[in-house]
């Protein structure tokens, strides 16, 4: 049992463009989120350009590039994570196959977001060997809403 809480909120127009934070972000269920370029079909991965569900959102956890920095003297901005939320206290890799809640928004964890030659590329040489298997979370929005900073994460009791 965890209770974390959402920590930063990130987005991109297009792929390879800057992702920007914001305070809030409308989650579209089976899409992705407003704005982003997955929801837009506009994402490095988005070919085909279908909405895939591994696709919809990801997820890093702040601890994870506390550690990238610590381990490795990668110091990685959570925007330049690439990763759409920032979390605390949410123990991510253990999510895979699994149902939680962002705030009043439904997630299944699908897979584990493996950093990426594209990642690095657009980062520091270092990055993949940092965030191998603590890259994040690839999950579909199962049931959307308004994300905010903010807002607590916690797991599904599976009566919800």
């Amino acid at each position: 049992m965890f209770e974390g809480q959402l920590l930063g909120i990130f987005i991109a127009p297009r792929e390879s463009a800057p992702m920007r934070s914001v305070d809030s972000v409308e989650a579209l269920a089976n899409t992705g989120l407003a704005e982003d370029r997955y929801a837009l079909a506009a994402g490095t991965f988005s070919k085909p350009r279908a909405a895939r569900p591994d696709q919809q959102v990801t997820l890093i956890e702040s601890e994870a590039l506390a550690a990238a920095r610590d381990d490795y003297g990668i110091d990685l901005p959570p925007a330049a994570s690439r990763r759409n939320l920032l979390t605390a206290g949410v123990p991510l890799n253990h999510l895979v196959g699994r149902e939680f809640f962002v705030g009043a928004v439904r997630l299944r964890g699908l897979e584990l977001c493996e950093p990426c030659k594209h990642l690095e590329k657009l980062t520091q040489e270092g990055v993949v060997k940092a965030l191998v298997h603590r890259g994040g979370l690839r999950a579909q929005i199962v049931a959307g809403g308004t994300l905010h900073v903010g807002d607590r994460i916690r797991p599904c009791n599976g009566t919800e």
